[in-house]
């Protein structure tokens, strides 16, 4: 993951990562990043599973005939190479994700006691309704957290909950407004 954040950086821009850079700032684009890059740290892909990848972030509900169709093989070819996909790591879930108009999102970042080890606290979070995703960070805070809910409240119950966590020192939450 460092690797990842590093070429972030570097694509951004940044000269540096130290003492100027603030998370916070690009909290959300690096959010999207990790969404739209992890897949190619994922050995033995090539064009046709980015293809099915792609197609699939854009519409999550396509069938394996239609994505067949879409890139010149069988059902039962897009079938083998979508569960070989998730075999891998490189497809984690398949999602549905709510629309801001229609709910609340929000971006946690989380400080943790350093007598605890993070990835307690990372598959903790993973345990709570309303987590979205959770990622282990370098940098002012331990983990990034994305919470969603149907409203402001559900999602503040949910960073209640996360402050009350076993391990949690700290905490900065960013609601996002708008995402593209």
């Amino acid at each position: 993951m460092s690797k990842l954040l590093f070429r972030f950086l570097v694509r951004k821009g940044e000269p540096s990562c130290g003492n100027r850079y603030k998370l916070t700032v690009f909290c959300s684009e690096i959010v999207k990043f990790f969404r739209i890059d992890i897949m190619s740290e994922v050995k033995n892909m090539d064009d046709i599973d980015k293809a099915i990848i792609e197609i699939l972030k854009h519409d999550g509900r396509a069938t394996y005939s239609n994505i067949g169709k879409r890139i010149d093989l069988s059902e039962g070819a897009v079938r083998k190479r979508i569960k070989a996909l998730v075999d891998d790591g490189a497809i984690r879930r398949f999602t549905v994700k709510v629309g801001l108009a229609e709910g609340a999102e929000a971006i946690a970042l989380l400080s943790v006691n350093p007598s605890l080890p993070t990835s307690d606290v990372s598959k903790a979070l993973k345990q709570l309704p309303n987590v979205e995703t959770v990622y282990e960070i370098t940098g002012e805070y331990d983990i990034a957290a994305i919470i969603s809910g149907f409203n402001i409240t559900e999602v503040n119950e949910c960073l209640e909950k996360i402050r009350r966590l076993g391990g949690v020192s700290d905490t900065n939450t960013m609601i996002i407004l708008r995402s593209w």
